[in-house]
């Protein structure tokens, strides 16, 4: 070995991880070579021709010798006027998580708690354990749905400094109750964060809660959005969130420096232009959504009705992992949830283009077919006269 090698091995043994983190693994979505990948909740579609273009007319007129916009005015007021808010309304981030980060940095940290309602997002509770809080869970009925008296028993036994909600919720797809999470806000003593990373495809927004709010509950009220899904702009990793003054500044305090590169903030500028663009891609998911799941009611499995871009199922004849590895062989990718508390044998796909979502429901029928004789050939039937639908 090196003496160099040797410096780090001896570095490492001298300086443990910190406690609350050596039993923390990642976050990631493993990656199989296939021809149909359905397992990242991502558009389907690229962006418009026309934004990348913009995109690579506004490249040319960035100064790459200097620091980008520390403050993102003009992304800032772009996002604000596309809401209808004002703009110190509006907190930019590398992503929707970065969003979260910052919250947690300034809201949560040792002695504090945030409360989650499972099965959600991960990426909500490791966050907050990153930044040293603790996290209360609570869980939804056997709908997956958040009651009020779920709320109560989470609120009366943590007095969470965050809330989370996830409207639709990740990954059982279906949207938060308005009414439960008006009821939160109401209840909660800290921030409630209502992320809607899928909110466009959604049947209502948080957003309509803000000016309903009033005095101390309006000043709790933050909204997440994203624009990887619905914008398809998931390699520029750019979200942001929607809250009161005072939560947007305490997290611009916390955010790194320049934590928003020029190109990150050209391009969610040029892609505001876009949303009537962005809109008929909505229409065209929500339609394949609504085709997979009658598809997958013919089929042995169980389903839940979804809001987001996905759908969430459980086959009844096999176990998950072994349809899931059956998919794989059809070059089909899905995400396998069924070791996930509260998802035993759940597995989630991902809405893709007409042509994907079609052979992942051929795909699904044969094997399911193989193992239970022909009582699916109905719903091996139904997917053949879609091809290149909507």
């Amino acid at each position: 070995m090196s003496r160099a090698g040797s410096g780090v091995s001896r570095l490492r043994a001298s300086i443990p991880l910190r406690e609350d983190l050596v039993e923390l693994a990642g976050y990631h979505s493993p990656q199989v070579s296939v021809e149909v990948r359905l397992n990242t909740n991502e558009s389907p579609f690229p962006p418009p021709a026309s934004w990348l273009e913009e995109l690579v007319s506004l490249a040319r007129q960035v100064e790459y010798h200097r620091y980008p916009d520390r403050g993102y005015v003009a992304l800032r007021s772009a996002v604000a006027a596309h809401h209808g808010v004002e703009p110190e309304m509006v907190f930019c981030a590398n992503g929707s998580n970065e969003a979260i980060q910052c919250l947690l940095l300034a809201y949560g940290g040792p002695g504090r708690t945030a409360a989650v309602f499972e099965p959600t997002y991960a990426l909500h509770s490791h966050i907050s354990r990153l930044t040293g809080t603790a996290v209360h869970r609570g869980w939804r009925d056997g709908e997956f749905a958040v009651t009020r008296e779920c709320v109560d028993s989470v609120l009366s036994s943590s007095a969470p400094a965050v809330t989370f909600f996830c409207s639709p919720n990740n990954p059982t797809g279906r949207s938060e109750d308005p009414e439960v999470v008006g009821y939160a806000l109401a209840s909660a003593p800290g921030l409630v964060v209502v992320d809607e990373a899928y909110g466009q495809f959604g049947r209502w927004s948080a957003l309509d809660l803000m000016g309903d709010a009033a005095g101390s509950a309006g000043e709790r009220l933050v909204v997440l959005r994203t624009f990887s899904k619905t914008w398809s702009m998931a390699a520029c990793r750019l979200g942001y969130l929607i809250g009161p003054p005072e939560v947007v500044a305490a997290c611009d305090s916390v955010a790194l420096p320049y934590h928003l590169n020029s190109l990150t903030q050209a391009a969610g500028i040029a892609a505001l232009a876009h949303v009537e663009e962005m809109e008929e891609r909505v229409a065209l998911i929500i339609a394949e959504r609504e085709r997979i799941e009658r598809s997958l009611t013919e089929l042995d499995v169980e389903t839940w009705s979804s809001d987001a871009n996905f759908l969430l199922f459980r086959p009844r004849s096999m176990p998950a992992r072994v349809l899931w590895e059956a998919l794989v062989e059809e070059s089909v990718l899905l995400r396998d949830c069924s070791s996930w508390p509260g998802l035993e044998g759940c597995l989630r796909v991902t809405v893709g283009t007409a042509e994907e979502n079609t052979r992942f429901l051929r795909a699904l029928a044969r094997i399911l077919h193989a193992l239970a004789g022909p009582t699916v050939d109905t719903a091996a039937q139904s997917t053949g006269g879609q091809e290149g639908g909507a």
